[in-house]
């Protein structure tokens, strides 16, 4: 039997990749880097574990990514992940030139469209895939951190 291989069950990885940060204390956010329906690079946050502003799992799986495929560019490349892209990811995205973007839930405080950003624009961008399984895992996390 063929595994399908569309959105959800991409971003079914990339909240695996969410899973992982949250066990390990991080704001639950994970990312997934596709090329010709091969999963190239994973990420999840590590802001905490890194003590660093800027590993959030698209910024992470970005550099593997591209260290993976000898490229800069990541024009045939989908980005799934499990929360709007922030400013800083959508820069790095931009900058990547994106294939196209696949998220999960919105972020409408520090999304980068509610920021009136831009992605490259041949990036294809997708939302709402999955969006109820990753503001789960955000809500599990916050109420985690609200009884610390």
């Amino acid at each position: 039997m063929l595994i399908p291989f569309d959105d959800q069950y991409f971003m079914k990885k990339a909240l695996q990749e969410a899973e992982i940060a949250l066990r390990e204390g991080e704001v639950p956010v994970g990312a997934v880097i596709v090329c010709n329906n091969q999963i190239v690079a994973k990420g999840h946050n590590q802001v905490e574990t890194l003590n660093d502003a800027t590993a959030h799992a698209e910024m992470l799986a970005f550099t593997a990514a591209t260290n993976y495929l000898g490229a800069k560019y990541l024009k045939d490349c989908t980005l799934y992940v499990t929360l709007e892209p922030c400013q800083m990811c959508a820069g790095a995205a931009f900058w990547a030139q994106m294939g196209k973007i696949v998220y999960g839930a919105s972020d409408d405080k520090r999304g980068y469209q509610h920021l009136h950003c831009q992605v490259h624009p041949k990036t294809e961008v997708v939302g709402g895939i999955m969006a109820q399984e990753s503001e789960a895992l955000l809500e599990i996390f916050f109420a985690q951190m609200r009884k610390k």
